[in-house]
């Protein structure tokens, strides 16, 4: 690595180019405590908790749920991964190679948008969290003025995290993960010891129907993460494992969202009107004792803050591949203003974080899926990526295509996207297929996205793969016969 990279800890300078061979020293194990890091969430309680009471499902139900869905939506998370090791830069970058220079905008802008609102989701639950840790200890109560000063101090820690780049967030995800283990266990015993085990049991079953549901709900939160995927494999070498990439990812993952989403579960049989909570947070306090409670708050704090780095770290190439010609650092700072200005607004309006959540889940799910049918399918064909034409933004950049546009990439795109928002539900936005079907019954808009998208890129013609100077390969055996 250049002396800059690697140092840990130090700030990141490079930006959404291509890193150099000779800097690709990273390790696979590595993602693990990234990926645990991304899931360390009292969010997920409170999911878990919705499992039964939203969904009715017992805990075996909700065991399957917890099971299954870290596997679906982290196996797409590392299979795109798979792409930062053959690239070396981040997804979005990468992303020109398949829509075009001037196409990867229309992408590239939703996503940016679509993480503003999940930077301000995780920035209101820390803010609650920092809350329920000073009425716990100190009886303070929230108000107006202290929920927005909460906020901002959540804001800008997450700021300075992700500023400093991705060896600051590896560090962070690392010790994190230790603490949060350790206090894992301690929550997971009590509630052993505590719980009324014969009520749990007890439980009726739900349908099958909402046990796929659960499934795509929880699934949905992972599927915000898979564009972000290369980011953090960028590192790699070419030689890499792409088994390994996949493994840590869905191991990172899953030892988190697993015992997570049972807790929460478990929680719910005592105490059901937890998943309806004004705010997400406040019920650790009422249902653990202190000594548990405020440490388990103080490590949910920190994981908050790391899935805000992670994203705003992701959100600082976005900004850039969108034209911004600021270092990442400052671009992070954009991402930041907004989550603050939205958080405020989250906090102060609404009513219900949990309906919020959910409805904001499923629409963020089809918005990001629609790129991920597109670029997953690309990468069926496509092996490596030209990073002089990647940083190339002019007519000359072999990325261009026509008039900067990969027209079987945009429409699949944009197809895509209207058929998965034509089969989802919510409380926000219902779609006119939603109902009476199999897709919309399920709540897998998300999944109606990833297949249409995928499936027209495949069968559309597309431009010939363009082959890196100096590579081995050459263009015409890259290159895959047009439909």
């Amino acid at each position: 690595m250049s002396k800059t990279a690697e140092t840990e800890g130090a700030l990141e300078t490079r930006g959404i180019e291509q890193v150099p061979d000779h800097e690709r020293t990273a390790r696979p194990r590595e993602l693990f405590p990234t990926w645990v890091g991304a899931n360390i969430s009292v969010l997920l309680l409170t999911l878990g908790a919705s499992l039964v009471v939203a969904y009715h499902l017992n805990i075996w139900q909700a065991l399957v749920v917890a099971g299954v869905a870290p596997i679906v939506s982290y196996g797409l998370v590392g299979l795109v991964g798979i792409a930062g090791k053959r690239g070396g830069a981040p997804g979005m970058a990468l992303s020109r190679a398949v829509f075009g220079q001037r196409g990867n905008l229309l992408p590239g802008a939703l996503i940016w948008v679509a993480r503003w609102g999940w930077e301000t989701i995780n920035a209101v639950t820390g803010a609650y969290a920092m809350l329920s840790i000073l009425d716990i200890l100190f009886g303070i109560d929230a108000n107006g003025v202290l929920d927005m000063v909460t906020l901002l101090l959540f804001v800008v820690s997450t700021f300075a995290i992700s500023g400093l780049g991705i060896h600051a967030v590896q560090k962070c995800n690392k010790y994190a993960t230790y603490f949060f283990g350790v206090f894992s266990v301690l929550v997971l015993v009590y509630l052993a010891v505590n719980t009324d085990w014969s009520k749990v049991a007890g439980h009726s079953a739900g349908s099958t129907a909402a046990v796929i549901t659960g499934i795509g709900m929880i699934a949905a939160g992972g599927v915000s993460w898979i564009p972000s995927a290369p980011d953090f494999t960028r590192y790699l070498p070419r030689t890499a494992s792409s088994k390994a990439i996949v493994g840590t990812s869905v191991g990172g993952a899953g030892i988190v969202v697993l015992p997570m989403v049972l807790m929460g579960a478990v929680m719910a049989v005592g105490t059901p009107d937890l998943a309806s909570a004004s705010d997400p947070v406040s019920f650790l306090g009422e249902i653990l004792p202190t000594w548990i409670a405020v440490p388990y708050l103080l490590i949910a704090l920190v994981g908050m803050l790391l899935i805000n780095s992670m994203s705003m770290y992701s959100a600082g190439f976005t900004a850039q591949t969108l034209g911004f010609k600021v270092p990442r650092h400052w671009a992070v700072s954009v991402n930041a203003v907004i989550s603050l200005v939205l958080g405020g607004v989250l906090m102060l309006v609404a009513t219900s974080f949990l309906g919020s959540f959910i409805a904001f889940l499923s629409l963020l799910a089809v918005a990001f899926s629609a790129w991920v049918g597109v670029f997953g399918a690309d990468m069926l064909r496509r092996t490596e990526y030209d990073g002089r034409a990647m940083a190339d933004t002019t007519r000359a950049s072999a990325y261009w295509y026509r008039g900067g546009f990969s027209p079987a990439a945009v429409a699949s795109w944009a197809i895509g996207l209207a058929a998965g928002l034509m089969f989802t539900a919510s409380d926000w936005f219902t779609g006119p297929l939603a109902k009476n079907n199999v897709i919309g019954e399920y709540g897998l808009g998300w999944v109606a996205t990833i297949l249409v998208s995928g499936l027209l890129y495949v069968v559309l013609p597309k431009p010939a793969v363009v082959t890196p100077a100096g590579s081995a390969e050459t263009t015409e055996a890259q290159t895959p016969a047009t439909a």
